[in-house]
């Protein structure tokens, strides 16, 4: 791999460690988090701030510019008839993926501070794939279309297939597969980590399911956050 190019800014711990090297590059606050709306595709700049809504405009332009410049994102332009800009993860960048889910797993520990609020529809995907119980899923294959609405009441959607004790989560939904789960990020949550069962939200009207209930009710069984550390 050929080496990142020097990052410019001028705030930098001017430490040849690895980790210290790292934090120069996607250590600045809000950095991280537009490298995790990018884990599963590329987003145009309005994409990037409905899923971060409370990130300033210029703030997320400076932390793109400054990942472009670090070579871990690239823009470029959509073909005709679409022809929009998009910001993408090089093949370095996309490494990331595996820091995401780390310090995803070790922040899900900490005493319960945000658990109510919002997250984005990319984060939820993200917290799936990082607490998923791969002992639970032995055995089971299926997939899935998962419509979710997000704070921003825009629906995103994507496609999961488990197979035997792995999850792979991608953008977009098949359009073939054998269940559909049409809801909100907030009832998903409610369901997987807060002990609700999904007929109640199919109830309340916030949860639609075509194809097979049954496993789309095993399906949120396979997720559990991890208990949280006292710091003792």
């Amino acid at each position: 791999m050929t080496a990142a190019p020097e990052h410019r800014n001028k705030r930098s711990y001017h430490d040849a460690c690895g980790a210290a090297r790292a934090l120069d590059l996607v250590g600045e606050r809000w950095t991280l988090l537009v490298v995790r709306e990018l884990l599963l595709g590329p987003k145009r700049f309005t994409d990037l701030r409905a899923g971060l809504p409370t990130i300033s405009p210029n703030v997320l332009s400076q932390r793109l510019d400054e990942l472009v410049q670090a070579g871990v994102v690239h823009k470029r332009k959509l073909p005709p008839p679409v022809s929009a800009a998009v910001y993408d993860l090089t093949d370095w960048g996309k490494e990331l993926d595996t820091v995401i889910l780390a310090l995803s797993h070790w922040g899900a520990r900490t005493p319960s501070t945000y658990r109510c609020s919002e997250v984005s529809t990319d984060a939820l995907v993200v917290s799936l794939r990082t607490h998923f119980q791969a002992d639970r899923a032995a055995g089971v294959r299926a997939d899935f279309d998962l419509h979710f609405t997000g704070p921003d009441a825009n629906t995103d959607e994507f496609h999961a297939v488990v197979d035997d004790g792995t999850l792979t989560i991608s953008r977009g939904a098949s359009g073939t597969a054998a269940t559909a789960i049409h809801t909100s990020v907030a009832a998903f949550v409610a369901v997987v980590y807060d002990g609700h069962s999904m007929a109640e939200t199919i109830t309340a009207g916030v949860t639609k399911v075509t194809g097979d209930a049954a496993a789309a009710e095993q399906f949120t069984t396979l997720f559990e956050l991890p208990r949280e550390c006292t710091g003792r």
